[in-house]
């Protein structure tokens, strides 16, 4: 009995390989394209306008006279991802140019069948997700600088300025401090498969560090965006036509179906970053909560949603820090439950800084109709008041979740 056939009745070690997760970035495209093949340029220029056209009203009008491009000359995989983010920021422009009182029904075939063909190769939906936005929405001003915010600049936005641009990068930044994390989870798993303490036990404790990597660059969030202007500019632009009262049909997609389709607007829950933790951890959801996350994997690329389902498929990590009983190895498994939950409870912070407070805020003003003083606040669309741009009722379902991620801990102390 070889070696080799021990390591083939386990099967081979588990690697990332397969998954398109980047070595240095994770999840995050490396190097995007910053522009598309010249047979694309009308796509391009009014995707670079979004919100000067939202801005003079004239998106609307600019959409409808643009010729309908076929999709045939788009090749490379990053020539897609660039295509996607450009016609998802031009669909939101369009669906939101009036807020939430004008919306529209229909989406013109010139933009519709484009942006469904593209998403259809790319295993994607026709909205604007976190994978556009945030993963493959940036470049370098210096390529060889470092992945700082200063370093860093979007390449379409949303309207509201500064903060819109702020709010995309902190998002990447996120997801940049998870690298290390997620490099350390095939090192768990190939640990717990051949009991290997030790190494599990380092690589907790270095995904414990990543995700406190992860909370300390969510805090930049305070200093790059303001709440007002998230809530009052930004918000219904990153919001879906499913679960929203605005649209309550949903969105037809003109030349491809005659049915309304309903489309999740882009949500923290669209990061494969805490889906991958959770799944190694064994953070089991309630029903509810399960369902909108389960639902949210369909806005990822196709690979990583793949690999989120291959973590769930292995044996379990609690399962196997219990059965050990070794301290030091508990105590890595614990303190990395901590840290996700301190990232959790943080993010509940930041909603409640963003989109609560200013939801009540809102709800005063108009009550006693002070219009000039909070006037950004108070014309923010009333009907997403409590709900997240994905469309979940949002402080309840964040709580929710970060409960249920306290259940995992081993030692009733650390609960």
């Amino acid at each position: 009995f070889s070696m080799a056939s021990a390591e083939s009745e386990r099967g081979a070690p588990f690697s990332l390989d397969s998954y398109y997760v980047s070595e240095e970035l994770g999840f995050v495209l490396p190097d995007p394209l910053e522009n598309l093949p010249p047979y694309y340029q009308p796509w391009v220029e009014i995707a670079l306008r979004v919100p000067e056209l939202v801005h003079s009203h004239d998106l609307r009008s600019h959409v409808n006279k643009m010729p309908l491009l076929s999709t045939d000359f788009l090749q490379s995989h990053r020539e897609l991802r660039l295509a996607h983010l450009v016609l998802g920021m031009v669909t939101m422009g369009y669906v939101w140019q009036e807020g939430e009182n004008d919306t529209v029904e229909m989406l013109p075939r010139n933009l519709a069948v484009p942006y469904w063909e593209v998403s259809l190769r790319l295993g994607l939906p026709s909205i604007l997700t976190h994978a556009d936005a945030a993963l493959a929405n940036w470049r370098k001003k210096d390529p060889e600088g470092p992945h700082k915010n200063s370093n860093l600049e979007v390449l379409v936005r949303l309207p509201g300025g500064d903060s819109v641009k702020g709010f995309f990068l902190v998002t990447l930044l996120v997801e940049l401090a998870g690298v290390s994390a997620i490099r350390s989870i095939p090192t768990v798993i190939n640990g717990v498969r051949c009991s290997d303490s030790e190494a599990v036990t380092k690589a907790l404790e270095n995904i414990g560090q990543s995700i406190q990597d992860m909370n300390d660059a969510l805090k930049l969030m305070h200093v790059y965006v303001d709440p007002s202007v998230f809530y009052g500019v930004m918000r219904i632009f990153l919001s879906g036509w499913k679960d929203n009262p605005c649209m309550p049909k949903g969105l037809v997609y003109e030349g491809v179906q005659t049915e309304p389709v309903k489309f999740s607007g882009g949500s923290a829950a669209q990061s494969s970053l805490l889906h991958c933790f959770d799944e190694l951890l064994g953070v089991k959801h309630e029903e509810k909560s399960r369902a909108f996350l389960t639902r949210m994997r369909n806005y990822m690329p196709p690979a990583h949603r793949k690999l989120i389902e291959d973590i769930s498929l292995q044996p379990s990590l609690r399962g196997f820090v219990q059965q050990q009983a070794n301290q030091g190895l508990s105590k890595a498994f614990d303190d990395c439950v901590s840290k996700l939950l301190a990232l959790r409870s943080y993010h509940i912070n930041v909603v409640s800084r963003f989109i609560t407070v200013p939801a009540a805020k809102a709800r005063q003003l108009r009550k006693n109709s002070h219009e000039s003083e909070g006037e950004m606040v108070s014309r923010a669309p009333t009907s997403l008041e409590e709900r997240g741009t994905g469309g979940s009722g949002i402080m309840t379902f964040l709580k929710t979740v970060r409960d249920k991620t306290k259940d995992v801990l081993l030692h009733e102390a650390s609960k």
